[in-house]
């Protein structure tokens, strides 16, 4: 089995993606211990750093001749993965459907450590949908990754057909269907919000050119890495091929903690819980709404007659919960935040319950709520299972709710401010009114 890397320096891809040569995979369709080698390979190469390529079993004899086909116009496989993933030439994949490309970014990292296993088990897609797993990681995360990689194939899950790892953007990214971003510079000590903006906004920048320049033109993009409402709206700025209504950051895991909340409250189990919106910014200012959300179908507040502590409790809980989390174990929210990636995918790839609806951080333009546009401002939404969603027009407004939605709308519009060179509105200004970071994020 062959192990490939792509070693090139990450920091160069956006400025040489137009005159570099791209790495392209050779597809195995027999067992085979050796490793690949080609004039044709070599050539391709010779303006840029070659692949390392090791062998990850020792050589054995094979007594069938090997069919080695020429390289394809595909980043470099892993392993077993080179072997199975000719889907025509498999009688029990005829009723399957077309295989899709899914990368993922920070793939060596805890969230993805509990994710990636969910998609390659069929329990995101489905049953019948086979993937490619397309993995970015770092120069200094590449054996993580290779690690990955290998539990993977240890895991025979049979719906996985590819796997890719690499450090360039521009070749993980190939062709991808969902772009998963969830790697991301975390907050260290000293480091101000402002720093924070400037350092993460410049990967997703590069990260949206890279998507923009290679991946489907209908790619769909779930921003995890934080602050991810800013980083969203930095990777659509640079990605103006992709519909700007494609690209998401993740608040399902804030819409989650709060259903947690009502049904603990109300002392029902959390499936009767629905209609609940998150509004705004993935921070401290977020919004969880309890005026429309219900429990058992009743709105809430018929439920839980207690409007102090709707307004006040609830809402720190949900708001500090990632903190309340790491204070108990030591660890951020990895393992619930993987599982809210999985219910924000399946929200847009399943019919969204009839008179319910999901959260979402979504592109403001020509929202029907009176929110500032060119924002990425998290709003109620529904889906018909196409990938697609519409927004809710159903939605009551109190004093109290449009109170709080204008501080997290005027924090999302302060960060847009500071990070307007990354977007192409000229020079960047920081006036941040304080610092809202979640407890997770530090």
């Amino acid at each position: 089995m062959a192990v490939a890397e792509l070693t090139s320096p990450a920091a160069s891809f956006a400025h040489n993606y137009n005159n570099a040569n791209r790495l392209r995979s050779s597809q195995l369709y027999a067992p085979s211990s050796s490793c690949l080698s080609s004039d044709h390979f070599r050539s391709r190469y010779r303006s840029t750093v070659l692949p390392r390529i090791t062998c990850s079993v020792n050589q054995v004899q094979n007594s069938a001749p090997v069919q080695v086909e020429a390289p394809k116009d595909k980043a470099e496989c892993y392993g077993v993965f080179c072997l199975t993933y000719d889907l025509k030439a498999e009688e029990e994949t005829k009723t399957w459907k077309k295989l899709i490309n899914i990368a993922v970014s920070g793939a060596a990292g805890m969230i993805s450590n509990h994710l990636l296993f969910k998609l390659a088990s069929g329990e995101v897609f489905g049953p019948d949908q086979p993937i490619a797993l397309r993995l970015l990681g770092s120069e200094r995360s590449i054996q993580a990754l290779e690690g990955v990689a290998m539990e993977l194939e240890d895991s025979l899950f049979p719906l996985l057909r590819e796997v890719n790892i690499g450090i360039d953007a521009y070749e993980v990214f190939q062709d991808a269907e969902w772009a998963l971003l969830i790697g991301a510079k975390p907050r260290g000590p000293g480091i101000e919000r402002a720093d924070l903006l400037d350092i993460n906004g410049q990967i997703f920048a590069e990260q949206g050119k890279a998507l923009n320049a290679v991946a489907s033109p209908n790619v769909k993009v779930m921003v995890v890495g934080n602050p991810c409402n800013t980083n969203a709206l930095i990777c659509l700025k640079n990605a103006p091929k992709i519909p700007a209504k494609n690209f998401h950051a993740l608040t399902r895991l804030d819409e989650n903690r709060a259903k947690c909340q009502l049904a603990l409250k109300a002392g029902v189990f959390y499936d009767k819980v629905s209609n609940v919106t998150i509004w705004g910014n993935h921070s401290t200012t977020q919004v969880p709404d309890f005026l429309n959300a219900k429990i058992d179908g009743m709105p809430v507040k018929e439920v839980i007659k207690d409007d102090k502590w709707l307004e006040h409790e609830f809402t720190e809980k949900v708001q500090k919960r990632g903190g309340a989390l790491i204070q108990k174990w030591g660890r951020s929210s990895a393992a619930s935040t993987a599982v809210s990636i999985v219910d924000a995918i399946k929200s847009l790839v399943t019919p969204t319950p009839e008179g319910d609806w999901f959260s979402s951080g979504v592109y403001t333009s020509g929202n029907p709520y009176g929110i500032a546009e060119d924002i990425v401002f998290s709003m109620p939404c529904r889906s018909k299972g196409d990938g697609d969603y519409e927004l809710v027009k159903e939605i009551q407004f109190d004093d109290y709710l449009r109170s709080r939605i204008a501080k997290t709308e005027a924090e999302l519009l302060a960060e847009k401010r500071c990070v307007a060179h990354l977007t192409g509105e000229g020079i960047a200004y920081c006036d941040l009114p304080e610092d809202t970071m979640l407890p997770g994020e530090m």
